[in-house]
């Protein structure tokens, strides 16, 4: 075979199948740039990037729910000491329960009983020391925190042994029959954060023309339903804590507005990624941190700080003291909870033409076709 000028052709040259002979740009291999860029294009880039995101996310949620909650350890536990606290077995029994835990109990002196019992009520303390008879007393308080109460109501007695001081312990806030362990404010506020802004994903899934005005009344709805939903089960059906029910059917429901429109927040700044800071801070880093499974004295001290400051611990703070310490609710759950609120829907209001969901107002004057 031969080429057009009568040349032979080698039998391994593209010509000699009739194929073009590449010359020129075409003829170069595809630079980097080229190739990222035929990637991103790629149907299977998006694919690639989750597998790898979920593969992480969970990696970090069992890491983030075994540190706090698989072994929990005391660090600083408040505990209320009656009269000057300077007796001798008082202070024997303070420095053996310091040495059991491996922590210190945060002493503070006070004059009469009842006010340490006030402390107590106003949640600044999780136990009471006094002395009684020949020995102390040891008054835990359940409600304040399951997992404290039930430490120190185990390490008291062994403690007053080796050191020949006799404990009495009493729980004089004890929990519900129902919910002998606790958990079950933790679980209707993890439900309310999930279902929160699961709802809100299914908004902008399912009604993603819903207008920003009608995007957050929808929020609104979902939330009040939801949480009078969460209430009457727990307590009228199940029965396992008595709540108080307008207090807690508004918490819950504001707690679910609240997480509702912070991923609306996020999904107006971050589009299709909202997930990953939502599921960040509600799940990985709020819900371990609340305060709910674990008490606050048992959390590592960043940790237990930092709960305070999210929907999930603010959550849980507010539903805990409105169960177990009426008449001494605190006002810096609910700012929290309003503070998150309210940044979430400005956010989404001021930059809502860049949320991926809505639609064009129908013109009112809009001439009909013939």
């Amino acid at each position: 075979m031969s080429d057009q000028r009568g040349d032979p052709v080698p039998p391994g040259d593209p010509a000699s199948h009739g194929d073009p002979v590449p010359h020129g740009a075409h003829g170069r291999p595809p630079t980097w740039p080229r190739r990222w860029a035929a990637a991103k294009k790629s149907p299977f880039l998006p694919a690639v990037v989750l597998i790898f995101i979920l593969a992480a996310a969970a990696g970090l949620f069992a890491g983030s729910y075994t540190y706090t909650m698989a072994n929990p350890t005391p660090r600083h536990i408040p505990t209320a000491v009656v009269g000057s606290g300077d007796t001798a077995r008082q202070k024997a029994f303070a420095d053996g329960m310091e040495q059991a835990l491996n922590a210190s109990l945060r002493l503070t002196l006070y004059p009469t009983y009842g006010e340490a019992r006030r402390a107590v009520e106003e949640q600044q303390e999780f136990a009471v020391l006094r002395s009684r008879g020949d020995g102390v007393e040891l008054d835990v308080a359940g409600a304040s925190g399951a997992s404290v109460a039930q430490l120190l109501a185990e390490t008291g007695p062994k403690v007053g042994k080796e050191v020949g001081v006799p404990v009495t312990v009493r729980d004089i806030k004890p929990l519900q029959q129902g919910d002998p362990r606790g958990l079950a404010l933790f679980y209707i506020s993890l439900a309310a954060v999930i279902v929160g802004f699961v709802g809100a994903i299914q908004l902008s899934v399912h009604a993603a023309r819903l207008r920003p005005a009608e995007r957050i009344a929808c929020t609104v709805v979902y939330a009040l339903l939801g949480a009078f939903a969460i209430v009457a089960v727990v307590d009228w059906w199940l029965g396992a804590l008595r709540l108080p029910f307008v207090e807690s059917w508004l918490i819950l429901a504001l707690t679910m507005f609240t997480t509702g429109m912070v991923f609306t927040m996020f999904n107006t700044l971050m589009g299709r990624w909202a997930m990953l800071p939502t599921w960040g801070l509600m799940v990985l880093l709020g819900n371990p941190s609340s305060g709910g499974a674990v008490s606050w004295p048992l959390l590592p001290s960043a940790l237990g700080f930092i709960g305070r400051w999210l929907p999930p611990g603010a959550s849980v703070n507010a539903q805990h003291t409105a169960v177990y310490f009426r008449g001494s609710q605190h006002l810096f759950p609910f700012l929290v909870l309003g503070a998150w609120a309210v940044v979430s829907c400005t956010v989404f209001w001021v930059l809502r033409h860049r949320h991926p969901g809505g639609r064009e107002p129908a013109s009112a004057h809009a001439a009909p076709t013939a």
